[in-house]
């Protein structure tokens, strides 16, 4: 019994140490700057998949967090050719359904919660 305890514990542990952080998940949006009646942006699953929201040749694939960095992986399409990508951002919660994500070079991107 001392023994299934032990190992439940750890399983718990472990699940609540690599869970995304809370507010991650969901659907991400921002206006398309060319079709302001549009959006675009990122569906992050709670299984770790992503999938893009009206972009075409950006397909993202994956997502995780690690502390306050998330990575998104998948692939670019165009040119008749398919390019694998990670991309790393730093990403904050300025307002609860603002997500911003900061690339490696300062660049902001603004999405809203989408319910």
């Amino acid at each position: 019994m001392k023994k299934l305890f032990f190992v439940l514990s750890a399983v718990l542990f472990t699940a609540a140490c690599s869970s995304a952080p809370a507010g991650l998940e969901g659907v991400w949006v921002q206006p398309i700057a060319a079709q302001p009646d549009r959006v675009q942006g990122i569906r992050l699953n709670p299984d770790g998949s992503a999938q893009s929201i009206h972009m075409a040749t950006l397909v993202y694939e994956t997502w995780r967090a690690d502390g306050n960095t998330l990575i998104l992986s998948g692939q670019s399409l165009g040119n008749g050719q398919t390019i694998l990508f990670t991309e790393n951002y730093t990403f904050s919660f300025p307002q609860p359904d603002t997500l911003v994500l900061t690339d490696t070079r300062g660049g902001e991107k603004v999405f809203t919660r989408q319910k």
